[in-house]
């Protein structure tokens, strides 16, 4: 009686994983000696009875110096941008300690009685303005009358107490003004004036950051006025 076996199909006919190869360091680019090597090996392989025309070969001449070119312009520029950025950090560090208009409409008092001061955005004559001073609950501590002003930026300083003259404790107040515009009650934009408490540098797309007293962090870009 024959007997049957059956041994299955071989592992030969199996689908085969693909193993990774393993990264080495050069990054798997050519440098200019790879290039140069290539071109030896094309003309020493070259039939005899066809070589190589010579408008060919300067072709691939200039084709392997202007790609060694070009990497050579992209690390030179690599390192002149790093170079311009750490430049500007250092121009920025003269910052600290300075104070820096930017636009928004909250201020930090760093000590009881410091006070904050800013500038009111008015692009338009407005007349009955008043600008407010609220503490981190919303209440108002303190208002100011301006009355009516010309179309500019209008200078403002608060002296740090409330209506009473009573002197306000540290931390974060709100600043709002408001006017009529041709009769309307308008709300208007104001910059306030903060104080640099350190610089630090931020990533390709943020670029130079100023670190604000109470704890607030800004882009250099967006100071509109240095000291004040």
């Amino acid at each position: 009686m024959d007997t049957f076996i059956n041994k299955g199909l071989s592992t030969d006919y199996y689908w085969q994983k693909e193993t990774t190869p393993v990264a080495d360091k050069s990054n798997q680019r050519l440098s200019q000696e790879d290039f140069f090597s290539l071109l030896t090996e094309q003309l020493a392989n070259q039939d005899p009875t066809k070589p190589v025309d010579n408008d060919q070969m300067v072709a691939q001449m200039t084709s392997f110096t202007m790609a060694d070119g070009i990497e050579q312009l992209n690390s030179k520029f690599e390192t002149f941008a790093s170079s311009m950025t750490s430049n500007q950090a250092l121009q920025a560090s003269s910052l600290i300690g300075q104070t820096v208009l930017l636009q928004g409409n909250i201020g930090h008092v760093a000590k009881a009685g410091e006070g904050l001061s800013g500038v009111v955005i008015n692009e338009k004559t407005v007349q009955d303005m008043k600008i407010t001073i609220e503490n981190g609950v919303g209440e108002t501590i303190k208002t100011i009358n301006v009355g009516t002003q010309a179309a500019g930026n209008i200078q403002f300083a608060w002296d740090g107490t409330n209506a009473s003259g009573k002197t306000m404790p540290a931390g974060d107040y709100v600043i709002k003004a408001m006017g009529k515009v041709a009769g309307k009650s308008v709300e208007l934009p104001t910059a306030v004036n903060r104080h640099v408490a350190s610089v630090s540098m931020g990533g390709n797309s943020q670029g130079i950051i100023l670190n604000l007293n109470g704890d607030v962090s800004v882009k250099l870009d967006d100071v509109i006025q240095i000291g004040g």
